[in-house]
């Protein structure tokens, strides 16, 4: 089963945890150390490194299919045409990603041809359902020469994604249906994290490229969603974050899956979040969270105000219509404020998730991209006004 699933990926899940016990495991079974496929797996690690003057760097992974997904949305959102020539090549890239061979969730989700994309360069085995999402809502702002080709790889991701609804109304990130909590409680279930199930970020933005693409609360599979949702919401009004720092990251996400799938952003319940984030806002007129509000709900939305955090918070409410209200005001002018002489943002803080309570991630380009999503949605929404 492991030499089957290091072929097409970049070491076997195309993550550091997995390529380091997938070496220990061979070198137990005896394997020498110029084994190819042991070497294979030692260059993978290596591949992971940063050398930085007399620093050492390791990385878990690498997000290539991500980062360029959100890239081609906040440029294109800036103002870039879909038919620019940066756009095409991305979006060309892109779609040499798409998954076409079945892998580990084909177990529980049957589908007539496999799709989806992962967020490494290479990891054929294990699509995800939001990175599958955010590269399809890029693909739809880009206009590809070769338009057949990009449609029916659309066409391929909508299905996949809808198979992989789970029961609940939600989606999960790599598996269906992946829920029974008991498994966590034995005794090798490493981090906690031998599950995949739904959760409410993940399916929030499953929501947002569903709602892009025409489907609306007639779906069933909008309405599940929408249900499921509804039952995931924290009594103060926000959502927790699975895959992002925190609950700032899932309050976004879900607002902006609702308001695409055409859910009345009037309603109580959305009210209540929108009040939870104008409630959260830190007095520079930012937005911060720290990873502890994983250990300590008591710290949801307490902490120093960065530049990712602070667009997510903006996106909310401006997918919610509060485009004119004070709060959006404020983070507007403390980005703007904030944004260095080449055009970038600076940000040290760690604002995403690998395993909550064990490990946490940074990338690199969150600094720069959300900002720039929210700043050119701001500046369309006001010359719509």
């Amino acid at each position: 089963w492991m030499l089957d699933h290091m072929e097409k990926s970049g070491g076997l899940g195309a993550i550091w945890p997995a390529i380091v016990n997938s070496i220990f495991a061979m070198k137990c079974l005896g394997y020498p150390d110029d084994h190819p496929v042991l070497a294979n797996q030692l260059r993978e690690m290596e591949n992971l490194m940063i050398y930085d003057g007399d620093k050492l760097y390791l990385q878990p992974c690498v997000s290539p299919v991500w980062d360029t997904a959100w890239a081609i949305i906040a440029l294109h959102e800036s103002g870039m045409p879909g038919a620019d020539s940066s756009l095409q090549k991305a979006g060309q890239w892109l779609l040499s990603k798409e998954v076409r061979h079945y892998g580990d969730w084909a177990l529980k989700c049957k589908v007539d041809e496999p799709s989806g994309w992962y967020f490494q360069y290479a990891n054929e085995f294990y699509p995800d359902t939001d990175d599958s999402a955010a590269v399809l809502m890029a693909l739809q702002r880009v206009s590809l020469p070769e338009r057949m080709h990009k449609e029916k790889a659309v066409l391929r991701g909508l299905k996949w994604l809808l198979a992989m609804q789970c029961d609940d109304g939600g989606w999960g990130a790599f598996d269906r249906n992946n829920n029974k909590a008991i498994l966590n409680h034995i005794p090798f279930a490493d981090f906690n994290a031998l599950l995949d199930p739904s959760t409410s970020d993940v399916t929030g933005r499953c929501l947002d490229f569903l709602g892009r693409i025409g489907f609306s609360k007639s779906s069933h599979h909008i309405q599940k969603a929408i249900d499921y949702l509804q039952k995931e919401q924290e009594k103060d009004g926000s959502w927790f974050g699975r895959w992002g720092a925190n609950y700032i990251y899932g309050t976004w996400s879900v607002l902006s899956g609702l308001s695409a799938a055409g859910e009345d952003m009037n309603k109580p319940h959305i009210k209540r979040a929108v009040a939870w984030l104008k409630s959260v806002q830190n007095s520079d007129g930012g937005w911060g969270e720290t990873i502890k509000s994983y250990d300590d709900p008591f710290l949801k939305a307490i902490g120093k105000s960065t530049s990712s955090q602070t667009a997510w918070a903006l996106l909310g409410l401006m997918t919610a219509d509060e485009v004119e209200c004070d709060a959006v005001e404020r983070g507007i002018k403390f980005l703007l404020s904030k944004q260095k002489e080449d055009g970038s943002w600076d940000e040290i803080e760690f604002t995403a998730t690998g395993f909550p309570k064990v490990f946490y991630l940074k990338y690199h380009m969150y600094r720069n991209y959300f900002p720039l999503m929210a700043l050119g949605r701001y500046r369309n929404l006001i010359q719509k006004a």
